[in-house]
């Protein structure tokens, strides 16, 4: 599926005027956005959570929005390999996601914590260190004395809209819309006039393709699975973070696994990892070549018999990985204004 150029892939029409709801262009094979009947995507609903995504008023002490730990020209990761920009100001435990096709995505956060994006934004809104709201009738009482947000939720929701379960419908509505599929990649795929992969880039292609599938197939470029790639021998115990999978299972065979990332973005997104333990994408690929550690619960498919766990790549064929890296780069993805911060001189 990633190695056929295919063209006439299907594009979603222009968002009507004032609204937010529909990307540009979708992976290839894609035919729309999936929504929950009980939340379906509306040009209101999307443009309310995008307020609400950089809205400070959602923190404890009204000064952190989502889009503080979640830059759109960092693909909505964070630069920092654990962030203190949370109300507390102290390291959280992981590194932030990117937030990139997440309407696809099963399974949220490193261990798949969450199961839903209405759900998701609880857990950063209640976390001490993130938007620290322990209490979040506070946050709804903040919210429905604030003239703008009432006119904003009843707008989208209707007379008394103004809701917890409807902020995180809102929420959930604006980062389904959170696509990126309009990379050289992208472009190549679909067969658009004068989009091309340069040889180096088409050679890395098929090693990906031979190394890397069976975590990051698909269009997507993740299995929305969780996999132990060898970075710890050694795991927590409890509510321990570095259990990762294993944490919401208790299932041993699970210790040490985290969620997929997708590769769309990665040479903006770092550093990498669930710790954000490596700076750079060269520092990932010698990971897989030379510093894999052996555990019970390692994917099998970084073993080589008798030999140290990793991928057999040699120079050339790393360069050749990290130049199709950059070809999954989406500039209007980071750029897109309609991801953006809303104008404060008018609604949206």
């Amino acid at each position: 599926m990633l190695g056929a150029c295919g063209g006439g892939t299907p594009r979603l029409p222009p968002p009507a005027p004032g609204g937010d709801a529909a990307p540009r262009s979708l992976p290839a094979g894609f035919t729309s956005i999936p929504t929950p009947q009980d939340n379906p995507l509306t040009p209101e609903g999307v443009s309310l959570g995008r307020w609400l995504f950089f809205s400070p008023l959602l923190s404890s002490n009204g000064q952190v929005s989502c889009a503080t730990c979640h830059p759109q020209a960092h693909a909505f990761a964070e630069a920092a390999p654990l962030t203190s920009l949370g109300v507390s100001r102290r390291p959280l435990a992981r590194h932030t996601p990117a937030l990139i096709n997440l309407a696809w995505m099963d399974g949220l956060f490193w261990d798949g914590g969450s199961k839903n994006l209405e759900s998701l934004s609880l857990a950063p809104l209640t976390h001490p260190d993130e938007m620290g709201q322990v209490n979040l009738s506070g946050l709804m009482e903040r919210l429905t004395s604030d003239p703008e947000a009432v006119r904003r939720f009843e707008e989208t929701f209707g007379p008394g809209g103004t809701s917890l379960s409807n902020l995180l419908r809102a929420l959930a509505q604006f980062q389904r819309t959170l696509v990126s599929a309009d990379s050289p990649y992208d472009r190549w795929r679909r067969g658009e006039p004068g989009a091309a992969l340069g040889p180096q880039a088409l050679a890395g292609l098929v090693l990906v393709q031979r190394h890397c599938t069976p975590c990051h197939g698909t269009e997507l470029f993740t299995d929305n699975a969780f996999h132990n790639n060898g970075l710890d021998a050694r795991f927590g115990e409890g509510e321990d973070v570095t259990r990762g999978r294993g944490r919401i299972t208790l299932r041993p065979e699970d210790e040490g696994r985290y969620k997929t990332p997708t590769l769309r973005n990665v040479t903006v997104s770092a550093p990498y990892m669930h710790d954000g333990r490596f700076a750079t994408l060269d520092a990932v690929l010698e990971h897989y070549r030379h510093g894999m550690v052996a555990s019970e619960t390692l994917d099998a498919t970084f073993l080589r018999g008798s030999a140290p766990p990793g991928l057999s790549l040699d120079d050339e064929e790393k360069a050749s990985i990290l130049a199709f890296l950059e070809a999954l780069t989406d500039d209007s993805f980071l750029t897109d204004p309609r991801l953006g911060p809303p104008n404060p001189s008018r609604a949206q």
